[in-house]
């Protein structure tokens, strides 16, 4: 199969779909691969070491799309990509189509075969290709939070961890699953007063055996939200329902019980967000103010650290970009239920309900198709 490459276009994106050591992986096996030139500069990759793993290196984009059968990404493509897809081209990467109506009818519209990395789930409802950059988004939402908390940016002027002396900044992070895990992680680790909610009893047990009296849970209700964001320097969005469009659980009214100065990151944004406020912003301009309270938006937290994002990425995607380029996607569909559950495109027609549901699309079975 001809793999292709290219580079992010999203504004501060610097990640990249494939490292050399994967493409030395597909040319093993005798696949070829086509990677735009300084597509993986920003993340410490340089051509020459895609070259030495056998990479084919182009100048321009609209070639590689015109060659390849896959095309390997990080990000969902940007409107300016799409007329470059052709009718039957497996694309694999993140896609968050419940969030965008635009991109989904225009892959569709191109006959596209459509993976997504954050759909890809295994029998136990784990999603091994989301989970690391949950992980990094996670730690590094209250990293940005404590920055927007400084008045210089516009924040209260709190400092997370407190001084002797000084009351400790209040976190709530709203979700407990892998980015509220580890939005929590660092939040204890700063020293905070931290909150964490959830609706699932279970793992509220789970992070109070982990993290003990360093935080506070709580069942994630109406009321016990509202209380929260009344307290709270730093509100930490971090929920998820694969492949759907996030719950939204903070609405305008909302911020009115808010401090004035206080900050929210929505790690949910990439798929819509759980604040209704919220909208996707990018790193050269993150943040912006509605009622006093500081918003960040960031659809791509992950890219600001490109080295170790694209190695935790791409340690991921290739085990399951490795296969469908063996097998071909109908055949890896049908030996991998993982690769079955990522396919949210084909051939022109929506195959994963959550999508179909968020635009009142007709939803069609996988494996009627194939």
């Amino acid at each position: 199969m001809i793999i292709g490459c290219v580079k992010e276009i999203k504004t501060h994106e610097y990640r990249v779909g494939l490292t050399p050591s994967d493409v030395k992986s597909y040319v093993m096996r005798g696949h070829h691969v086509l990677i735009q030139s300084n597509a993986g500069t920003n993340a410490g990759f340089e051509d020459e070491s895609y070259r030495q793993a056998g990479a084919e290196m182009m100048a321009g984009r609209e070639d590689i799309f015109s060659r390849s059968e896959m095309i390997v990404k990080v990000k969902e493509p940007l409107p300016e990509e799409y007329p470059l897809f052709k009718e039957n081209q497996i694309l694999y990467t993140y896609l968050h189509l419940a969030a965008d109506k635009r991109l989904t009818e225009a892959l569709m519209a191109r006959k596209i075969k459509g993976v997504a990395y954050e759909t890809i789930e295994k029998a136990d409802g784990q999603l091994p290709c989301l989970k690391p950059m949950s992980e990094i988004a996670g730690r590094l939402s209250v990293q940005e939070g404590a920055k927007y908390l400084e008045k210089t940016f516009g924040g209260r002027g709190v400092l997370l961890g407190g001084v002797p002396g000084v009351a400790r900044g209040k976190v709530a992070i709203i979700g407990g699953g892998i980015v509220g895990t580890n939005a929590c992680k660092i939040a204890a680790g700063m020293g905070a007063d931290v909150t964490i909610l959830d609706i699932d009893a279970d793992r509220l047990s789970y992070l109070d055996d982990i993290f003990g009296s360093r935080i506070t849970t709580l069942y994630s209700t109406d009321a016990n939200i509202e209380s929260v964001l009344k307290e709270s320097d730093l509100v930490i969005g971090a929920v998820l329902l694969p492949g759907a469009k996030a719950p939204t659980l903070v609405n305008r009214e909302h911020l009115k019980l808010m401090k004035k100065g206080s900050v929210i990151v929505d790690v949910a944004v990439d798929q819509g967000g759980c604040v209704e406020t919220i909208k996707p912003t990018t790193h050269d301009n993150p943040v912006y103010v509605i009622d006093d309270v500081v918003h960040y938006g960031v659809a791509n937290m992950p890219g600001a650290v490109a080295l170790s994002s694209t190695k935790a990425l791409t340690s991921t995607t290739l085990p399951y970009g490795l296969m469908i380029a063996e097998m071909g996607l109908e055949e890896a569909c049908k030996q991998s239920p993982d690769i079955y559950r990522g396919v949210n495109l084909y051939k022109g027609h929506c195959t994963y309900e959550n999508v179909a549901k968020a635009f009142n699309m007709n939803y069609v079975e996988l494996s009627s198709l194939l």
